[in-house]
C-alpha cells in the first residue's frame, strides 16, 4: 500500500471524524478503516496533536518557524564568525 501524506489540518479532520466514529460505538480499527488509516497513524497523530484545534495548529507552526529561523541565524553567524 502507497504512503500518502496528510497535511496537520486533514490529520485534525480524520481525527474528529474517528472521534465521532467511536461516540458512535465503533471499536479504533474499524473507525480508522472506516477514514481510510491506519491505526498506528491514529495512534501517532493523536500523541502528536493532543486535544489540539486550528488556532493551536496555527500558533505551534509559528513557534516552529521563528525557532528555524533563530537556527538559521545562529548557524549563519557562527559561519561568519568562525
Amino acid at each position: 500500500m502507497a504512503r500518502k501524506r496528510y497535511s496537520d489540518e486533514d490529520a485534525l479532520r480524520l481525527l474528529r471524524e474517528i472521534d465521532v466514529h467511536l461516540h458512535d460505538g465503533l471499536d479504533v480499527v474499524s473507525a480508522c478503516r472506516k477514514a481510510g488509516i491506519s491505526d498506528k497513524t491514529y495512534y501517532y497523530w493523536r500523541k502528536k496533536f493532543g486535544g489540539m484545534g486550528r488556532p493551536q495548529l496555527v500558533e505551534m507552526r509559528a513557534l516552529q518557524r521563528a525557532l528555524l529561523r533563530h537556527w538559521s541565524e545562529r548557524q549563519w553567524r557562527v559561519r561568519m564568525i568562525g
